[in-house]
């Protein structure tokens, strides 16, 4: 998550000076860093709790109800990718880069906390 959120910071940086060549390929890093961590998750997270917790419904729902607004999520930063992945040769783009950007960090934050809280916790339990 950390990872993540550094690179989050670098891109708003070089945005905010007006660097869109630096912008984009800081966005091509994020990307490749997202698609990582969500198969990370997927593989090691997701499907490791659900088998822990395949007989307890309360904690099951959990993890699936937390795997599908991932999924949604995911699908939202990845069209959010592609639409700007052209920033560093369409300026014209810059001019809703700022507030797409703002709401998926917005998104990303709040959902990093609600996994560090709610979630990894389950997973640190079983250690």
């Amino acid at each position: 998550h950390q990872s993540l959120l550094g690179l989050y910071g670098e891109i708003k940086t070089h945005f905010d000076a007006g660097n869109y060549d630096i912008v984009s390929s800081k966005l091509n890093n994020f990307r490749t860093a997202l698609q990582e961590h969500l198969l990370t998750e997927n593989v090691r997270l997701y499907i490791y709790l659900s088998h822990m917790f395949k007989n307890d419904d309360t904690n099951f729902e959990l993890i699936r109800g937390f795997r599908k607004e991932m999924d949604n999520i995911a699908k939202k930063a990845m069209d959010f990718l592609r639409k700007y992945d052209a920033i560093g040769v369409d300026a014209d783009l810059a001019a809703s880069f700022q507030k797409d950007f703002a709401t998926i960090g917005e998104v990303l934050g709040m959902r990093i906390q609600k996994e560090e809280n709610t979630l990894y916790p389950l997973y640190m339990e079983q250690y």
